[in-house]
């Protein structure tokens, strides 16, 4: 099964874009100079790796099943100028739960294997990360 997707940017004006997708839309920078309340194509690429990781954390949960109480991902991206590209992608996930460490391995293991976006930038830069387990804390 393959899924499709659409999404509509626009150039709002010199220095600002939209992208528009079903009922979701994001403001970003499109300016040579910084917008510094704004995100530029390499921090949304950067922040779909993010989205990504937590919704298969999600999915995994589910699946595995897998117990946790939150998930923070913090990703960090070195641009390379020649040739202009993101050359690596280096993730920290921090994971709120009481599951044995190779459960976490194993919920690693699963998100790096079956990440779309994930796999999409590992075909054409490095992308390296770990997964760090944190007890819960009382609810």
């Amino acid at each position: 099964m393959s899924l499709e997707y659409t999404i509509t940017s626009e150039q709002v004006d010199r220095r600002v874009g939209t992208a528009h997708t079903k009922r979701a839309q994001i403001v970003f920078d499109t300016s040579p100079d910084a917008i510094e309340h704004l995100m530029n194509p390499a921090e949304l690429l950067l922040s779909a790796f993010d989205a990504c990781m937590l919704r298969n954390v999600e999915r995994y949960a589910k699946s595995l099943p897998f117990a946790y109480q939150k998930a923070i991902v913090r990703v960090d991206g070195i641009h390379q100028d020649v040739p202009p590209r993101m050359a690596r992608i280096n993730y920290e996930l921090t994971i709120w739960t009481a599951e044995p460490a190779h459960r976490v391995a194993l919920l690693h293991r699963n998100l790096q294997q079956f990440g779309t976006i994930y796999n999409t930038p590992a075909e054409s830069c490095e992308v390296t990360g770990t997964i760090q387990a944190e007890t819960p804390t009382e609810t």
